[in-house]
């Protein structure tokens, strides 16, 4: 296998602690459901159309969490939707494992990019985001979401490199899934750690962390 010489990392879940753990937390706050926000996220046509309008730039985030909101009243929830995608986000905070590890890897030389869907107005407060990566992309700047191969292939030219030269790291094996689809090798984030050493596999001896 030939290895890798760049890196496009996710945001949420990934630079951050899990957002799958915060979205449960809202759900128990607000019917006693962890599951409620995920299930509508990815099940309700509705919720799901929001959330891809989101993403990729076409509503903006009052008529995002005024939709979502909606849909979450039919569940149960007592909810009105201005505040809505920073609770959703309000228990997120810096990996600073990771943070660390985007670092080592672009001081062994490698190329590092950041390839997220954006949520909400504010998400990457507090990182600054062009002094820890060589390109950033956001999903509501391209008006495309990944697991959309678009998406991808424009991370990889912002960076300077092919997809056959490019690892991803994201917390959603679906995404991981989309990458593979354009030759980007991937790895499906769950710690520091794990995710370090399967960089380490991937990228060769110059990237060994």
């Amino acid at each position: 296998m030939t290895a890798r010489s760049a890196v496009l990392f996710d945001f949420g879940g990934v630079l951050t602690t899990s957002l799958a753990e915060g979205f449960e937390e809202l759900g128990r706050e607000l019917t006693g459901d962890p599951g409620l926000l995920r299930r509508l996220l990815t099940q309700d046509k509705e919720s799901s159309a929001l959330l891809v309008a989101h993403e990729k730039g076409l509503i903006g985030q009052r008529e995002f969490e005024d939709g979502l909101a909606a849909r979450l009243r039919t569940q149960g929830a007592v909810i009105e939707g201005p505040g809505l995608v920073d609770r959703m986000m309000g228990g997120l905070k810096p990996d600073e494992e990771m943070v660390a590890l985007v670092a080592k890897v672009r001081a062994h030389g490698l190329r590092v990019g950041l390839l997220s869907n954006s949520l909400g107005d504010n998400c990457y407060a507090g990182f600054d985001l062009p002094a820890l990566f060589d390109a950033v992309t956001i999903s509501g700047e391209i008006g495309v979401r990944k697991p959309s191969r678009r998406a991808y292939a424009i991370a990889c030219e912002r960076l300077g490199v092919a997809p056959e030269q490019t690892v991803m790291v994201d917390d959603l094996e679906q995404n991981i899934t989309g990458a593979a689809r354009i030759g980007i090798a991937g790895i499906v984030h769950r710690d520091a750690a794990t995710t370090s050493a399967e960089l380490g596999r991937l990228l060769g001896p110059s990237g060994r962390m």
